[in-house]
């Protein structure tokens, strides 16, 4: 099963995506649009996004090939799609095409932003626009996907019930 963390930044996906790797065993697929951006800056072009997709997609691919039972994933091609929308205003059907996963767990702009140099919409007005535009993806790709809310207490309980409620009972990888 794969379940892909998504939403606007600075709300804890990463953070609880690799937590939850480490406590359970899950493989865990890390942002590759973070690494990319580290080396590569943030003036991005619709070629660097499309870029960003076919990474992203070819770790998700590579760490699919071991079949884990839960396979995390801290982001996938359709949050590269909502930063499409964010930055230029259009998605390309590209980014809408890449295989999906299972369970898509919306994390709600309800937490600190942190400005780490590749983080990019920090107001409130902006982080609204992209908790809403990550949303509207996810209605418009037609998948299953579940809000994640509150402290980090509650978005680790919310996150394993929501696996548990799919897969059955979340254990570590033996």
């Amino acid at each position: 099963m794969t379940v892909c963390f998504h939403g606007a930044e600075s709300t804890g996906k990463s953070v609880l995506a690799e937590k939850l790797a480490r406590e359970r065993g899950w493989p865990w697929v890390p942002e590759f649009g973070r690494a990319y951006a580290e080396a590569h800056g943030t003036a991005f072009k619709m070629a660097d996004l499309l870029a960003i997709a076919r990474g992203q997609d070819a770790a998700m691919r590579a760490a699919l090939a071991a079949a884990p039972a839960v396979l995390l994933l801290d982001t996938d091609p359709l949050m590269t799609a909502v930063w499409a929308e964010m930055l230029f205003g259009e998605v390309p059907a590209e980014l809408m095409g890449y295989p999906r996963a299972d369970l898509y767990l919306l994390f709600a702009a309800d937490t600190p932003w942190v400005g780490d140099g590749t983080r990019l919409f920090g107001t409130p007005a902006a982080r609204a626009r992209f908790a809403a535009a990550a949303e509207a993806v996810l209605v418009r790709a037609g998948v299953r996907w579940q809000r994640i809310d509150g402290d980090w207490a509650a978005r680790e309980s919310q996150v394993l019930a929501a696996i548990a409620a799919v897969s059955g009972p979340v254990r570590a990888q033996e």
